[in-house]
C-alpha cells in the first residue's frame, strides 16, 4: 500500500513572495525624480503614492516608451506618466490568484495591497523564482534516491 505523507500544507500568498517594502514616489513628483529613485534602488518601477494610497505605478518602460521616446520635459509630474488605475493582488490571495492576474492582464509587475495599502510589488520574476525553487526541492530527493537505487 502506498505511503502517504500528511503535512500542514502552507498555502503560499501573494506577501509571501513579493518584494517589500515597495519603492514608492508621491503623486507630486517629477518623472526625473520616479527615474533617479528608480535608479538609487536598482528597480524596474515605483509605486505612485499620496497619503499612504496606491495612485499609479511607473515602469522603467514608462520613462522610455511615453516620457523618452515622445521627447516629455523629465521636468513634468510624474503622474502624466503613471499607468492608472493599477492591477493589483491583495497580500493574501494565493498564488493561483496572482498567476491568473499576470495571464489575464500580462503585466510583469504587480503591486501587493494589504487593506489597501501598498506593501510591496510582485512581479513575474518572483514567481520564476519560486517555480525553480519548487522544482529543485522536489528533484534533490527524487536524485537522492536514484542514487540510491543505483548503488555502488
Amino acid at each position: 500500500m502506498p505511503q502517504r505523507l500528511r503535512e500542514g500544507r502552507h498555502v503560499m500568498k501573494a506577501g509571501d513572495l513579493m518584494t517589500a517594502p515597495p519603492v514608492t514616489v508621491a503623486l507630486t513628483a517629477t518623472v526625473l525624480e520616479a527615474a533617479r529613485r528608480m535608479e538609487q534602488e536598482s528597480v524596474g518601477c515605483v509605486l505612485v503614492t499620496a497619503d499612504g494610497r496606491l495612485h499609479g505605478i511607473v515602469t522603467d518602460r514608462d520613462l522610455t516608451l511615453r516620457g523618452l521616446a515622445r521627447g516629455r520635459d523629465p521636468a513634468q509630474p510624474v503622474a502624466d506618466l503613471m499607468t492608472a488605475p493599477v492591477t493589483t493582488v491583495d497580500a493574501g490571495d494565493d498564488l493561483d490568484t496572482a498567476y491568473r492576474t499576470f495571464r489575464s492582464t500580462g503585466v510583469r509587475r504587480l503591486p501587493v495591497l494589504d487593506g489597501g495599502r501598498p506593501v510591496g510589488v510582485l512581479t513575474v520574476d518572483d514567481l520564476l523564482r519560486d517555480v525553480v525553487q519548487r522544482l529543485f526541492d522536489l528533484l534533490i530527493p527524487v536524485s537522492r534516491s536514484a542514487l540510491r537505487e543505483a548503488g555502488p
